[in-house]
């Protein structure tokens, strides 16, 4: 019986988010998981590997706009997609360029629409 208690609560929040993945737009969807793989690595919200409290990607943005912008690229909301296209295609910093063969505009234009979605969900 004790097991079905510490299971029920578990198996409502999968539940919850398999029906909230299942009505995710599908440019949404894409999108979070282009940046999961492309994007994540230097820009998410985690520490680095090295101990540091943020990505290199986001320290970077963090620093350079000093608490005016969030520097976590999954908490802004004005990142349409040809702001992100000119940053993914010219690289920045020790960002590098991205060609349209490495990265394709729709999978841009799909992160842009990720990014507006969770920075709506999160009320920024």
């Amino acid at each position: 019986m004790r097991y079905l208690a510490v299971a029920l609560p578990f198996s409502a929040l999968a539940l919850t988010v398999s029906v909230s993945a299942q009505d995710e737009d599908p440019q949404v969807a894409q999108g979070r998981q282009v940046f999961e793989h492309m994007c994540a690595p230097c820009h998410g919200q985690g520490p680095g590997d090295d101990g540091s409290a943020m990505l290199p990607g986001t320290a970077a943005l963090a620093e350079k706009y000093d608490g005016t912008r969030p520097g976590a690229l999954e908490l802004r909301s004005d990142l349409s997609a040809p702001v992100l296209s000119l940053f993914v295609r010219r690289g920045v910093g020790a960002m590098p360029a991205f060609r349209a063969s490495e990265l394709p505009d729709d999978d841009i234009a799909a992160v842009a629409a990720y990014l507006a979605a969770n920075a709506a969900a999160a009320g920024q």
